[in-house]
């Protein structure tokens, strides 16, 4: 396995991410958009979630596919960014046709951001506004760090952030996206070393190498009386899959999670993975080949996870340091 071109979910063909980010709220959204209708599934693990059109994506419900994802902050208020994708999306003619009507299909999921220094007094829900404008900005090249879902997203410790990585076998490409707003931590102990290192391609998060110590009797870190979280993420790959395979990529892609965040699936955490499928390539194999690319699936998503953590910046009114400033 190798990388893909850019190490983001964008190397599967045919996706495209946008952010838009609010620096006064410290928030923001993030679009997953495909070129066209996508096989779309979901398996939600933590127990406090915050999520629209989940309930569709069951392999036994009418509709197979979605135009876009939506991972927004602003926990409750930002469901709402899916309502200016799937307007926006209307307006541009995209959707399940039902007679003479045109519905887009945007599955979302939100994090818990309202206690992170920002300017919550809103007098309208921006979550609207900032999904609109996050599907407007969607392209194959995108940022990393403190953008878009990421924007205001905290950990145990440190911010959190938004992030993404990709892998390539055997023809096949599996990537993940990933807003990290966790309850515990991605770093061991109080060193530097991610927890995801052994999954490290190249130096994309720094290339410390492993923690040199780490106890296993330790009580968890974790956020001191917050009790909102969440990690949600999405992977996709350009495989041929059926709704059941790709629930089972989702499934197999939240063991990812588990090796990178210390805690995850907590019950105040809302962890979540949707999955997509371009089906621009057929499977060699109906078994041996989904095995895989679940497998790439949870490597991509604890790549991803730490990516995001270590590209997070510094901004006014932070009431956490990011990685570069406590270790860079």
């Amino acid at each position: 396995m190798q990388p893909g071109p850019r190490n983001l979910i964008t190397d599967v063909a045919g996706l495209r991410v946008g952010h838009a980010s609010d620096a006064t709220i410290k928030t923001g959204a993030t679009v997953l958009l495909g070129d066209k209708p996508f096989i779309a599934a979901v398996h939600v693990m933590g127990g406090a979630p915050g999520t629209r059109e989940t309930d569709l994506l069951a392999p036994d419900k009418l509709v197979q596919e979605a135009d876009a994802f939506v991972l927004s902050g602003g926990s409750a208020f930002g469901l709402d960014a899916a309502s200016g994708v799937a307007d926006a999306l209307r307006a541009q003619g995209r959707g399940f046709r039902v007679g003479d009507q045109t519905v887009p299909i945007v599955p979302g999921a939100i994090l818990f951001d309202l206690i992170n220094g920002g300017d919550k007094a809103w007098a309208e829900n921006p979550y609207k506004r900032l999904g609109a404008q996050a599907l407007a900005d969607a392209g194959a090249d995108f940022a990393l760090g403190s953008v878009g879902a990421g924007t205001g997203a905290l950990i145990a410790d440190l911010k959190g952030g938004l992030g993404s990585a990709s892998a390539t076998w055997s023809g096949y490409t599996v990537g993940a996206l990933v807003a990290v707003n966790a309850l515990g931590r991605v770093t061991v102990g109080d060193g530097p070393a991610f927890w995801a290192v052994p999954y490290e391609m190249g130096a994309e998060f720094g290339g410390l190498g492993p923690a040199t110590s780490f106890d296993p009797r330790a009580v968890p870190a974790i956020k001191g009386g917050d009790s909102r979280n969440t990690t949600i993420a999405i992977v996709a790959t350009d495989a041929a899959l059926t709704q059941a395979q790709a629930t089972r990529m989702a499934i197999a892609a939240h063991d990812g999670m588990a090796r990178a965040i210390w805690p995850s699936h907590t019950p105040m955490d809302g962890d979540l993975v949707f999955a997509a499928a371009t089906g621009t390539r057929a499977l060699a194999d109906p078994v041996q080949t989904p095995l895989m690319l679940g497998h790439m699936a949870a490597l991509c998503l604890s790549r991803a996870i730490a990516r995001g953590v270590y590209a997070a910046s510094t901004a006014p009114g932070d009431v956490k340091p990011t990685w570069q400033a406590r270790f860079g």
